[in-house]
């Protein structure tokens, strides 16, 4: 929009041709004191003269330079750590505690009943016990009462047989012999063996002819003791 329009709008009433005049040589001024500006300053801008020197003495050395002392370094003083603040603890509201369930009621004549049992049943272990040792105890002395009076038989069967041997002039030391003897019930002899040899054959001889003139052998008190096979020992300087 021009300015006659904006001065039309604004008054309501046509612009004047004065004020147009004015304003083209306003202008024209303004462009003129540009273009003065403009050409004085470039017309002044002129390079600087060059001037020439001769020098007849070699200038001096240059000064050495100066070596500035710097000052010892200042200690770094670290500044002290700040106290640490210790935060505050949350305190968290304690939990309310749960009630403690309520005992059950004791069965007093149950309890009763599980006491008398549990005496019972240590009575009867130790019943138990005892019985078992008793046996035990009865066991040991029957068996040491049978191999006492198997003994005996045995020996009443050795003497039988040494009263028949006849020992043989040269039999030197105490040399054993073993023979294995097989009986009836009856103290008949079937057979006999030789186990180990006394190392004089004369004496194994005669304790074998000794066996077999012996029959019947002695029977044992106790019939229960009776044994088929006998083990049976002998020695020169028995007695």
């Amino acid at each position: 929009m021009s300015a006659a329009a904006l001065t039309h709008d604004r008054y309501g009433s046509p612009p004047r041709p004065a004020l147009r005049r004015a304003a083209a040589l306003s202008a024209l001024v303004h462009v003129c004191l540009l273009a003065v500006l403009f050409f004085g300053v470039r017309f002044q801008s002129n390079p600087p003269e060059t001037v020439t020197v001769e020098l007849w003495e070699t200038p001096p050395p240059p000064p050495p330079p100066v070596v500035e002392e710097k000052p010892p370094p200042k200690p770094v003083v670290q500044p002290e750590p700040e106290p640490q603040v210790k935060k505050p603890d949350i305190v968290l509201p304690e939990k309310p505690k749960p009630k403690p369930k309520p005992e059950p009621k004791r069965d007093l004549a149950f309890e009763k009943r599980l006491r008398e049992q549990a005496a019972l049943e240590e009575r009867k272990i130790e019943e138990q016990r005892k019985e078992r040792e008793l046996r035990e105890l009865i066991a040991r002395q029957q068996a040491a009462a049978r191999d006492k009076a198997l003994a005996t038989w045995i020996d009443k069967i050795r003497a039988k047989i040494r009263g028949n041997i006849v020992l043989p002039q040269d039999v030197p030391g105490n040399p054993e012999a073993i023979f294995d003897v097989a009986i009836l019930p009856t103290g008949e002899v079937l057979t006999v063996r030789k186990r180990k040899s006394s190392g004089h054959p004369g004496y194994d001889d005669a304790v074998e002819r000794a066996i077999l003139k012996s029959s019947p052998l002695p029977q044992p008190d106790d019939r229960s003791l009776f044994q088929r096979q006998l083990e049976l020992k002998f020695h020169p300087q028995d007695r």
